[in-house]
């Protein structure tokens, strides 16, 4: 039984390493442009979603924390900062930054 979640896991967090750079090898391909305000929303959506999602099963942030998280949390990031300047807030609320981050500064 054991083996099973075991396995299982491993196969998740090799569907996460994948994803991640995926993603990764898509922004530094375009890397001298700025991305659309909609590929901006909607990777931010996905990369926290999945973050979130694999915190939530019990992997530590420790392993999803990779160079390859990290960089592409620092680019969009940038983008994000970029954004909020040239779109006026176009966001609407999506953010980078973590709700647990957002919680500590409304204290």
């Amino acid at each position: 039984m054991y083996n099973c979640k075991h396995q299982a896991l491993k196969k998740r967090l090799q569907w996460y390493n994948s994803s991640m750079n995926v993603i990764c090898t898509w922004l530094t391909d375009r890397m001298d442009l700025q991305l659309h305000i909609y590929q901006l929303k909607t990777l931010i959506r996905m990369v926290k979603k999945t973050y979130r999602d694999f915190r939530l099963q019990g992997v530590l942030d420790s392993t999803l924390n990779s160079k390859t998280y990290e960089t592409i949390r620092n680019r969009l990031t940038v983008e994000e900062a970029t954004a909020s300047v040239s779109e006026g807030g176009g966001l609407q609320g999506i953010s980078m930054k973590d709700s647990d981050e957002e919680d500590e500064e409304d204290d």
